[in-house]
């Protein structure tokens, strides 16, 4: 019996108990009717990577399985150093291939994207549309008839982005043009392109969408290339063995590779695309609610705070130079005026730092809630200090404890994590 295992389409870099097959393989280890006695590896690289073999090749061993390689000329011996060794210094030149593979790729990208304006793939920008661009530069992908692409401007949508970027310039906000395009049915990028946005609902225009159209410099006729990386985290911090996942972030701009040259046709000139960015940073510098005030906005609750009304998580707002907390159940400025939502629940940081403090009292029990004063075992009386607000914030961060705020009591309950509750009076 013999056995095949192939994981087609998964990097050597994911470890073995995440790729489908060689899981399988593992799993079959501990089964005394598996039908068969070794693994044969026909290519070191692909099978292993890294420390890879250092975390396999113990539990074949214990299984009794023999690992066999042509590097090793045969089957593995698990007790000899030499081979030990030289498994260690094939993972890593495997590691180091992909390393290497990844940094002349990259490379290569980065020279065609600036010097040649070249389309490198991925969706299309809403408002564009893959046009032929003719054989593909590569004579050997042009012998198994590739072809490159450009974009150009799409019929449908096209107008629809130019719009977005004359509204923008005429100093209406995001809000109002994403309500404006609901108002008037014009279908969202999804809605428009279904077929490229499976994972997405088309529903409607929101906030992020008008947002990310407007901060897209590929609407100026200039082709962009690493706006978004891949970074590597641990699958699973409490277990090393499970490797690396890939993770996508994004850039600064000061990281992205943009064309010397425009390589398709604008949608929205340079100098109004300078322009729209520059709306949102005309309100002025962040207001400071004292000379000490750091320049930056602030939140020392943010994620504590959930809503009385519908249970969601309260989000951060900025009132009138202060920090606040708000919930709008549910509703976006994107969205039409609904009549029958609940009003906005809305309280002030400074209301609710002050009675911290006594939340933490009762909380912890670590004083008497009336001040009282406690004697030492020498006869001494001493008062305990009161923990800060910035204390009871890290404790209640630490032991996972949030804080509902119900608008029409004006109350603040406290859920602990072993289910103690504890209400705050006129916290608003």
């Amino acid at each position: 019996m013999v056995p095949l295992a192939f994981d087609i389409g998964k990097s050597r870099s994911v470890a073995w108990a995440r790729r489908p097959q060689a899981a399988a393989l593992v799993a079959a280890l501990a089964d005394p009717d598996r039908g068969w006695d070794a693994v044969v590896v026909g290519e070191y690289e692909r099978a292993f990577y890294g420390a890879q073999y250092a975390l396999m090749a113990p539990l074949f061993e214990h299984y009794g399985v023999q690992l066999w390689m042509p590097e090793a000329g045969g089957a593995v011996d698990y007790r000899s150093e030499h081979d030990e060794q030289a498994m260690t210094v094939l993972g890593l030149s495997s590691k180091r291939e992909v390393t290497r593979t990844s940094i002349r790729v990259r490379t290569a990208m980065a020279v065609q994207t600036r010097e040649q304006g070249r389309y490198l793939g991925g969706r299309p920008p809403y408002g564009y549309r893959l046009a032929d661009a003719g054989p593909h530069p590569n004579k050997v992908h042009a012998s198994w008839g590739r072809r490159a692409h450009r974009l150009e401007p799409d019929p449908e949508t096209a107008h629809t982005v130019s719009w977005i970027f004359a509204q923008r310039l005429a100093g209406h906000s995001v809000a109002r043009i994403a309500r404006a395009l609901n108002d008037a049915g014009v279908p969202c990028p999804s809605a428009a392109d279904p077929q490229r946005n499976p994972h997405r609902s088309g529903a409607a225009w929101t906030l992020r969408t008008v947002t990310t159209i407007l901060s897209n410099p590929r609407y100026t006729g200039r082709q962009v290339w690493n706006r978004q990386r891949t970074d590597k985290d641990l699958a699973d911090p409490a277990d090393v063995s499970l490797g690396h996942k890939s993770v996508q972030r994004w850039n600064l701009p000061d990281a992205w590779v943009i064309s010397s040259k425009p390589a398709h046709q604008a949608l929205v000139s340079e100098d109004d695309f300078i322009a729209a960015q520059g709306v949102s940073a005309a309100r002025g510098p962040l207001p400071a609610t004292d000379p000490t005030a750091p320049g930056t906005r602030r939140y020392l609750l943010s994620g504590l705070l959930t809503c009385g009304t519908c249970g969601r998580r309260m989000e951060s707002a900025w009132s009138n130079g202060k920090p606040a907390y708000r919930c709008r159940h549910g509703h976006t400025t994107a969205a039409p005026p609904d009549p029958g939502r609940p009003r906005n629940a809305h309280v002030r940081e400074d209301r609710i730092l002050p009675r911290l403090p006594a939340l933490h009292l009762l909380l912890t029990g670590t004083q008497p809630p009336d001040g009282r004063r406690r004697r030492t075992r020498r006869g001494a009386d001493v008062h305990l200090p009161a923990a800060s607000p910035q204390d009871v914030i890290g404790y209640l961060r630490e032991h996972g404890i949030t804080l509902t705020y119900d608008p029409t009591a004006g109350t603040l309950l406290a859920d602990a994590a072993e289910g103690a509750k504890t209400t705050i009076r006129k916290a608003s």
